[in-house]
């Protein structure tokens, strides 16, 4: 319906404007003549109706015009000369004689009138580019302005294998029309068909503005099909000159990520960043490294960068001189265990804000490697929170997660004696105190995904522990920016989560990942493997009791943890080296879960 109106109301502009203009053009000759003699009714009725016929000849009806260029440019002038035409041979076939004065300023108005309605904001200069042999038929989803884009890239570009041959749009106003000679066949349920129709090989989504829903609405019908799937580059990538629209990138895991990215306060980030000494521990990790080029772009005094590995560390090091020449840099390889050498890294740095990121984080090997985990995670962060304090650090912020929830794992158990660490702190020190949770991070070290691409480059199969199993997903850019946004927020003693939106099934993921590689389930099939020791089936990032409904900041919740006795946690780190691993993993879940809390009050008491 949106389309037969779209027509009758063109043609109802072009009836107005066919008229208006052979009158006029009357009137000005002749401005004493009737407009209304037998030579002009029927001139303008000859007009009208051939303006109406080479109109719908020419497709001028079923362009869009907000992306008009010459090739539409040069349909209104074939279709107003032979309505000129066809109304000079009616005047010498019924009247012997042609007004050719008032036939030539209908046809400079008639150009002017029609072309102006069509391009009131836009000329281009583009003419009509031969097709060229051995090009991959393309479909490109969006009909807007960067696929408009993409197509005419296409079309002038003599490198590209790709040749766009229709589009896929929802907006029912393009359906049915042409762009750039090209049509716009439907929406994104005829993305099978057109595939099968036109032979189609590559698929390119060229809509900026996709949220992670619709795309994955999208994938999942171009991943019915044999086609490939590639996607546009950002636009400030393009607008910048770092990729041209035509460098279309594969459509990564990350892109199908249902959920939207969350807005920063910049300003507030700014404030207690800018200008001051920054430190960072586990620099070298995949959280740590991102925080620190998300700090770099805040302009701090100094980054100063602690890390026990210092290949890792090196290597940050390096790329942040190159891509942030002007930020001093300072080094500091140590261990978080190493207490004496943490007081002294804290009393000489004097940092203003502290990012504590250092933590063993892999379930299996903690489970295995109980007493490294407490060394690690608990310990470590005593001591890297306790020279904080003693050091005046206005803010300290620790990295957690959601397996500090609930935990059934011993890693999970000592992020969470971790986050008591840094309350009871928050308690007895002048130092903002606060921590942050967060789901598992995309392409992190010891993350799902770079296990099933490295399985898909083996062969397969990838391996996933049971059907059901689900996870919170956020990347590793969005990881740190939350990190960040806590320091700015914090008041002290909070946990602060981010709403992850809905839980990802991990076999999706997986699934996925085998589409976008270019394999199918029978190339590289899945596998059942059963869950492994301390893995829970799904993952919570707030329990029952810590649940503050209000948001403190778009996306950010502030969770509220119960009191804990801190006296439980340092008695087990004063003696853990003399329990077994098993007896060692019972008294860190009972702990972390407070299921000693009542028994430890009456000892204190």
């Amino acid at each position: 319906m949106s389309y037969r109106k779209r027509v009758a109301s063109l043609m109802m502009v072009d009836s107005i404007i066919v008229l208006t203009a052979i009158f006029i053009s009357n009137f000005l000759l002749i401005p004493q003549s009737s407009p209304f003699t037998m030579m002009m009714v029927v001139s303008a009725v000859t007009l009208l109706i051939g303006h109406h016929y080479f109109a719908n000849r020419y497709k001028l009806y079923h362009k869009v015009w907000q992306y008009a260029s010459i090739s539409e440019l040069m349909g209104i002038f074939k279709a107003v000369t032979f309505s000129l035409v066809l109304t000079g041979a009616v005047q010498l076939l019924f009247f012997q004689a042609i007004s050719l004065r008032t036939l030539a300023i209908t046809w400079m108005m008639h150009i002017l009138f029609i072309g102006g309605s069509r391009f009131s904001w836009r000329l281009y200069r583009d003419h009509y580019i031969q097709p060229r042999k051995n090009q991959k038929n393309t479909l490109i989803i969006g009909a807007g302005a960067a696929g408009t884009m993409v197509a005419r890239q296409l079309q002038q570009s003599h490198e590209s294998d790709m040749q766009a041959v229709a589009f896929i749009d929802d907006d029912l106003t393009k359906q049915h029309l042409e762009l750039l000679d090209l049509p716009v066949v439907g929406g994104v349920e005829a993305i099978v068909a057109t595939v099968e129709k036109l032979n189609i090989e590559h698929i390119i989504i060229a809509i900026p503005s996709l949220s992670k829903q619709e795309l994955n609405v999208i994938f999942k019908e171009c991943s019915k099909t044999k086609a490939k799937t590639k996607i546009l580059p950002r636009i400030e990538d393009i607008m910048s000159g770092k990729v041209s629209v035509n460098q279309f990138r594969d459509v990564e895991v990350e892109d199908l990520l249902g959920r939207e990215p969350v807005e920063l306060d910049i300003n507030g980030i700014e404030q207690y960043i800018k200008g001051k000494t920054i430190l960072v521990t586990g620099a070298g990790g995949s959280i740590g490294s991102e925080i620190c080029r998300q700090i770099a772009m805040f302009a701090p005094k100094e980054l100063v960068m602690l890390g026990h590995g210092e290949n890792s560390i090196y290597s940050i090091e390096m790329e942040l001189k190159r891509t942030a020449p002007d930020l001093t840099i300072s080094t500091e390889i140590a261990d978080v265990q190493d207490r004496e050498k943490m007081f002294s890294i804290m009393f000489n740095r004097q940092p203003h804000v502290v990012f504590h990121a250092a933590a063993h984080k892999h379930v299996p090997l903690m489970e295995r490697n109980p007493e490294e985990a407490v060394k690690n995670n608990v310990i470590g962060t005593r001591n890297v929170a306790e020279a904080s304090s003693e050091a005046k650090v206005n803010t300290f912020v620790m990295v957690s997660t959601d397996k500090a929830v609930n935990p059934t794992s011993v890693m999970g158990a000592t992020k969470r004696i971790a986050e008591m660490v840094v309350q009871h702190m928050d308690m007895i020190s002048e130092t903002r105190f606060v921590a942050v949770r967060f789901g598992n991070v995309l392409g992190s070290r010891g993350s799902v995904i770079p296990l099933f691409k490295q399985q898909i480059q083996n062969g397969g199969p990838l391996t996933v522990t049971h059907p059901e199993m689900v996870r919170y997903f956020m990347t590793i850019p969005e990881a740190s920016r939350l990190v960040l946004q806590a320091g700015a927020l914090a008041e002290g003693g909070e946990v602060f989560v981010l709403d992850m939106g809905e839980p990802v099934k991990i076999v999706d993921l997986a699934r996925n990942l085998i589409k976008l590689s270019g394999y199918t389930e029978e190339e590289i099939p899945i596998v059942f493997s059963g869950m492994r020791p301390g893995e829970k089936m799904f993952e919570e990032l707030l329990g029952e009791d810590e649940v503050h409904n209000e948001q403190v900041y778009p996306k950010i919740y502030r969770g509220k943890t119960p009191e804990v006795n801190i006296n439980v946690t340092y008695e087990l780190v004063e003696r853990f080296e003399g329990l077994s691993r098993e007896e060692l993993r019972e008294q860190l879940l009972d702990i972390a879960n407070f299921r000693v809390r009542e028994l430890a009050l009456k000892a204190v008491k």
